[in-house]
């Protein structure tokens, strides 16, 4: 069984407003380089798993490695996923307005949370994520791909602000250029079919 996990294609970045296609084609070769390394940590675990090295510095060190690459694979392909040239409105009267109501106050007041942290100072990610038992959306800084993610919430709207997201266009001082071309080409159809359902807290 393959258990490699593929390079995906994303073709429909192509003619985003505000984001060049020599930006997008830079930021999907790191995305490459993410999904291979993912690739080849795993191979390396498994073959020292097989050869009874588990007991070794570099076995967890490998392990420690894994969630920086792997989550960057994963964050990049949700990044990716909510953008559309020109994207989409956020669906009126929808499964997520509602929740952002709830959760925010307004959707206005998420859009100014969003926007908030995604000028503070340093690089990661800002992510929309959900409650997967209460439901409540929240906007969650993570560094370095893996510190700060909440675990079992789900990713409903991902922003990359690393400087390799914007610094083919703008200059490194120029964030908020790059965050207005974001909310141009964010696709809210997208984000709003991330939701699940609530689950019930599992007891014994």
């Amino acid at each position: 069984m393959d258990r490699t996990y593929p390079v995906r294609e994303f073709s429909h970045l192509k003619g985003l407003k505000g984001i060049s296609d020599a930006q997008v084609e830079q930021h999907l070769k790191l995305y490459e380089g993410y999904v291979k390394q993912t690739n080849l940590i795993r191979e390396q675990l498994a073959e020292m798993l097989g050869a009874g090295k588990t007991d070794t510095v570099a076995f967890a060190e490998l392990n420690r490695r894994l969630p920086f690459e792997q989550n960057g694979m994963v964050l990049h392909e949700r990044y990716f996923e909510n953008l559309a040239p020109g994207g989409s409105e956020l669906p009126k009267g929808g499964e997520l307005e509602k929740r952002l109501v709830e959760s925010f106050g307004s959707v206005e007041s998420y859009k100014k949370d969003l926007a908030a942290m995604a000028k503070m100072r340093g690089v990661g990610w800002v992510l929309t994520v959900q409650d997967p038992f209460t439901g409540w959306l929240g906007n969650r800084w993570v560094t370095l791909h893996q510190d700060g993610n909440i675990a079992g919430h789900h990713v409903i709207l991902a922003l990359d602000v690393w400087e390799h997201a914007w610094t083919v266009d703008h200059k490194p001082t120029e964030r908020a250029k790059y965050l207005d071309a974001f909310l141009g080409n964010m696709c809210w159809e997208t984000a709003q079919a991330r939701l699940v359902p609530p689950v019930k807290p599992v007891t014994p």
